[in-house]
């Protein structure tokens, strides 16, 4: 059985998906994001106690986590950081404050992660899995900003695993495809954007969140705690493959 988790960008779709899989195990959850309108309807639902807090400072998940995970009821055995934004802008066309916005999102809240992961797992060991993208392994137009933040975090990730390892802290990255997500809704619900992407998979087809969810499930649990330090793409192909030209 898997001890409490605590999934950052609970709210988000693909961090929804993972919440409910995993209180449908009976998973201990801390639900964590910046927008309690988003954050309260889904613990209310999942009756999992939820924390508002700006995750790219990890004095303050910290803060926040830290009373939730040693409360009665299980210690933390997990982080997830699901969090994670597009911005799909050639690199002479993006601003400062927009590479910075790309970069606090996905790559200082996976730090902060990390962070945190190493002050509260410590004692006890535990599992931490980050989110990377395809666009950090192969070269995709207009993605300098994204495959920048998402390439740190593999960096992070093999780094941490390695840094932790003596502590029986397990740190895996998990490295998506497009998937159906509110966040990317304009890449697939208008058609033509959605036959350029499905093109780009050589399986054919876009990701759902439940692939996403079941991976980080499955890295999650007891029987496979001898991976780490592992990137793992749920990509379609996308990040490795070279898709045949469809008739």
């Amino acid at each position: 059985m898997v001890g409490r988790v605590a999934v950052l960008g609970a709210s988000g779709t693909i961090g929804a998906a993972l919440s409910r899989r995993l209180a449908a195990r009976g998973t201990e959850l801390i639900l964590v994001g910046r927008n309690a309108d988003k954050l309260r309807p889904l613990g209310e639902e999942l009756g999992q106690p939820w924390l508002v807090v700006e995750a790219h400072s990890a004095a303050q998940l910290e803060a926040g986590l830290r009373p939730l995970a040693e409360s009665p009821g299980g210690s933390l055995s997990a982080l997830v950081n699901c969090i994670g934004s597009v911005l799909l802008k050639p690199a002479h066309s993006t601003t400062d404050d927009e590479f910075f916005q790309v970069v606090q999102t996905n790559l200082m809240t996976a730090f902060a992660t990390v962070h945190v992961a190493g002050k509260l797992l410590r004692e006890n060991g535990g599992s931490v899995v980050l989110f990377a993208s395809a666009a950090a392994e192969i070269g995709m137009f207009n993605h300098e900003a994204i495959a920048a933040a998402k390439g740190g975090v593999i960096g992070l990730g093999r780094s941490a695993a390695a840094t932790y390892a003596n502590n029986n802290i397990r740190v895996n990255v998990v490295s998506p495809g497009l998937v159906k997500t509110e966040m990317t809704r304009r890449l697939w619900e208008i058609p033509a954007n959605a036959a350029v992407s499905t093109q780009m998979h050589p399986l054919g087809r876009l990701g759902e969140p439940h692939h996403i969810a079941s991976l980080v499930d499955w890295l999650l649990q007891p029987e496979n705690d001898w991976i780490t330090g592992q990137i793992i793409g749920v990509d379609g192909g996308l990040g490795h493959l070279l898709p045949r030209k469809r008739a």
